[in-house]
């Protein structure tokens, strides 16, 4: 089974197609839901729907932090390079590496040169 993400509105539509390319099942958020969609309503549809959340917004760490919540497991992009050819290399590296993590329940932050995992609930 693929790797599900939903990719949210503050990053570009630009990464549906280069995760897809490598293999992952990718929407961008605007494909399947309101662009002014809060953060709760987009979580809670990736956890209906079995997707994980790909964002480069601090809410959504801070949610699952609060709530104690076991899914859905978010991807969180850290600083100023964003778009899929400055980093996309570095995510794909991470979504590998922590594929069964992410399948569990977990936050995993991508940053230039590293990533890292937390397990859910945090």
């Amino acid at each position: 089974m693929s790797l599900r993400l939903v990719i949210d509105v503050n990053l570009s539509p630009e990464w549906v197609p280069f995760l897809t390319e490598v293999g992952f099942d990718a929407y961008h958020w605007c494909q399947v839901g309101s662009p002014s969609a809060t953060d709760q309503v987009i979580m809670e549809w990736a956890t209906e729907h079995g997707y994980t959340v790909f964002t480069h917004d601090l809410d959504f760490s801070v949610m699952l932090a609060l709530t104690r919540a076991g899914r859905p497991s978010v991807i969180q992009l850290r600083g100023p390079r964003v778009l899929p050819e400055q980093i996309g290399s570095v995510l794909i590296q991470s979504l590998r590496r922590f594929r069964t993590d992410l399948e569990s329940g977990a936050l995993v932050v991508v940053e230039p040169g590293r990533s890292r995992v937390r397990i859910l609930p945090l």
